[in-house]
């Protein structure tokens, strides 16, 4: 019973995370860091490439299970859901800022040892808050898309290095890997290779190799230190973490300017409340779905 609960909560886990990574302005990270898993997945990761045989197998494992959630979720989302942000992005976007707000208190109640009495930290929180808008601006005056249908050197250096990055910001709560894929003109030619092989075109499969090589070789060199820095310096990390988790709201108003086809920004008139409740609503529901799948292990 122990083993089908924790593979129910590492597929929910998963699937969570990969929506909010298929969306610019939203990170699979913060949907790591709200649902408790955000330490034993980066762990896991850095494991995997720097643990004993031991500990390479039980982040193996780990990962594994997160990564059928995962690779379920952002299938979905490539296939169906990319066509409902174009159509509905005021309503997702309000969704979403539903989902960081409601969010906020649970982790400032879950990681009340950390921030609680370390107010000189706060500083950390501006410096997270001023790199999650920094971020945004630069996506915001970008505005091109990097051609990848020409496979040469200069390709594979410059989709190699984007890749390496946007791993680095997915796994950063309150920034959007997605949306470092869309200031280098990657997410939309990424996310159409992507499209193209599920559908077994296979000739796109170069590019998504150097792609995921990148990915890769992020993750080895971010992961280390990030670990780090969460053991020997928590209460800085976090309040860093919450700071990117506040100025994604900025992200995510921001949001409907980086489409294909840029829409005007959120405002009060566009902003839809249902949908706001409903992110609440949502994020509540998976904090009490992992009370309740935890509370017997």
């Amino acid at each position: 019973m122990k083993k089908i609960k924790d593979y129910i909560i590492c597929f929910i886990n998963g699937f969570c995370m990969s929506l909010a990574d298929s969306v610019p302005g939203v990170s699979g990270g913060t949907v790591a860091f709200i649902l408790g898993f955000y330490d034993k997945f980066i762990a896991s990761l850095d494991d995997l490439f720097r643990g004993n045989k031991e500990k390479k197998v039980s982040a193996l494992k780990y990962l594994f299970k997160l990564g059928i959630g995962w690779i379920v979720g952002m299938g979905l989302a490539v296939l169906f859901l990319s066509n409902l942000f174009d159509k509905y992005i005021y309503e997702m976007s309000s969704l979403f800022l539903g989902f960081i707000i409601f969010a906020i208190p649970i982790v400032l109640k879950e990681e009340k040892d950390s921030v609680k009495g370390q107010y000189k930290n706060i500083f950390f929180a501006l410096i997270g808050a001023l790199i999650v808008i920094l971020i945004t601006y630069l996506n915001r005056v970008s505005g091109s898309t990097f051609d990848i249908d020409s496979f040469n050197l200069g390709t594979i250096i410059y989709t190699f290095l984007a890749a390496m990055l946007a791993i680095s910001a997915m796994i950063l709560p309150g920034v959007s890997g997605s949306t470092i894929l869309l200031i280098f003109g990657l997410y939309i030619p990424i996310i159409t290779k992507i499209k193209l092989f599920l559908h077994f075109d296979f000739s796109v499969l170069p590019i998504l190799i150097v792609f995921g090589l990148g990915v890769i070789f992020g993750i080895i060199f971010f992961t280390k230190l990030l670990r780090k820095a969460l053991d020997k310096r928590r209460s800085a990390t976090v309040y860093a973490i919450l700071g990117m988790m506040v100025a994604s709201l900025y992200s995510i108003v921001m949001g409907p300017t980086t489409l294909d086809i840029p829409k005007d920004y959120l405002t009060l008139s566009t902003f839809n409340f249902w949908y706001f409740i409903l992110g609440g609503i949502i994020i509540l529901g998976l904090e009490g779905l992992k009370n309740f799948l935890t509370k017997s292990n």
